[in-house]
């Protein structure tokens, strides 16, 4: 199928989907979960035909974004039951007002209608992203990457299976075949045909989306993510977060780049984390970490100098970007120009110094002695993400079953009409 008889069988699909109650969605979401997990072998197939055209291309963090295993994909069917036993937004009220002339006025949270996800090489997002529409009553039209078509293009499949045995319509879960920037253009302009376009990627793709497109658009971040660690910090538990933050997935946009340190504890702080992200990395025969250090941690520890560009960059990558900085609101300025709003962090036993950089950090999720690595829809509580919101409007942080929906008014009366009118004099 074409890119548009794809978004114009979404728009068919997206009746039914609207009209179905509450269970018929989770035994949806519970056929699809089982025909994914019995899908496994020709997924883990198509995945290592993906991985084994982007060797060599790719880089080997981004191979491993790219990768599934058996594992993964038992996660990711996971994630679908999870997201079958959560409240379903569809028809909440949320706000009832009845008018002194009798009018019931109930604002109602409705599906969005027709979804859009332009994402690269993330074989998982398209089964969250399935799930989390289906279950917010709304199509969704998946366009992946070059890279991850394969794998993506076996999801689908299974994921279709799983809705035709419930008897809801397989056409609510479609992916491009296109994997062009001609269909990405399309579903930024396809007015009328998408009710709401979701990008998932690099900064490249978010700006092209935003700028282009004429659909409404949620701005996704880059994860330009930092810790700051103060002067009242517990350091071992400093150099645990920052450990956890840069290294347990640096691939991917919740990870650590930047890392700020208060200059009273800059001399006693960066040599343990030298030791633990170089020194006991490369003893351990894991990937160190480059520390790119500007001119005051340069002087405090070993590490590579940090270039301007360096705290404006989203390496997803074992690299880290450190400065020392004099104070809390120092470290609040320095993320107030470098970050991308995704996710910021202070490691602090002074509640006055969380109380500020909290209240004055302007980031979809801000911590307080924890890992950046928990801003993700699972992790929150929402079963899985569409994507992590950077914006303000509509939604901010992790999109779930909620931020999927809209909202419209329903009024019910009894033959009220309002006022009276009269005819103009002559």
């Amino acid at each position: 199928m074409t890119t548009m008889e794809i978004l114009q069988a979404a728009q068919t699909a997206r009746m039914p989907l609207a009209l179905a109650d509450t269970d018929t969605k989770n035994t949806a979401l519970e056929a699809m979960a089982v025909a994914l997990t019995a899908a496994s072998e020709e997924i883990l197939a198509a995945n290592r035909r993906d991985l084994d055209a982007a060797r060599g291309h790719i880089s080997d963090v981004m191979l491993d974004r790219l990768a599934l295993t058996p594992t993964r994909l038992a996660d990711m069917a996971k994630g679908i039951r999870e997201v079958a036993t959560l409240p379903d937004p569809v028809g909440t009220v949320l706000r009832r007002i009845v008018r002194p002339n009798g009018l019931l006025i109930e604002k109602t949270a409705v599906p969005m209608g027709v979804i859009a996800i332009i994402y690269e090489s993330r074989p998982n997002v398209t089964a969250d992203a399935a799930a989390l529409a289906v279950k917010a009553g709304s199509a969704c039209v998946l366009r992946c990457g070059r890279d991850a078509w394969a794998s993506c293009h076996a999801i689908v499949t299974a994921l279709r299976a799983g809705l035709r045995r419930a008897h809801l319509p397989e056409t609510a879960v479609s992916l491009v075949e296109d994997t062009s920037h001609d269909s990405a253009r399309l579903l930024m302009t396809a007015d009328g045909l998408v009710d709401l376009l979701i990008p998932r990627g690099g900064a490249g793709l978010i700006r092209t989306c935003v700028e282009n497109a004429t659909v409404p658009c949620i701005q996704t971040g880059t994860g330009i993510c930092h810790v700051y660690v103060d002067a009242a910090a517990d350091l071992e538990m400093a150099v645990r977060i920052v450990e956890n933050a840069k290294t347990s997935r640096p691939s991917v946009c919740n990870a650590e780049e930047v890392l700020l340190v208060h200059r009273d504890v800059a001399a006693a702080f960066l040599p343990m984390l030298q030791k633990r992200l170089v020194t006991d990395r490369i003893a351990a025969g894991a990937t160190p970490v480059e520390l790119r250090l500007d001119e005051r941690a340069a002087a405090l520890t070993d590490g590579a100098p940090a270039g301007p560009e360096d705290f404006d960059t989203e390496f997803l990558d074992y690299k880290l970007a450190v400065a020392v900085v004099n104070s809390v609101q120092d470290a609040i300025d320095h993320i107030a120009k470098h970050s991308t709003h995704h996710s910021e962090a202070i490691i602090t036993a002074d509640k006055a110094a969380a109380r500020q950089f909290t209240a004055c950090v302007d980031s979809a999720a801000v911590y307080v002695n924890a890992s950046t690595r928990f801003t993700d829809g699972g992790e929150f509580g929402l079963g899985c993400e569409m994507g992590i919101s950077t914006q303000k409007l509509h939604a901010r942080g992790p999109m779930g079953l909620a931020e999927l929906c809209t909202y419209k008014y329903i009024v019910q009366g009894s033959g009220q009409i309002r006022g009276s009118s009269t005819l103009p004099s002559c």
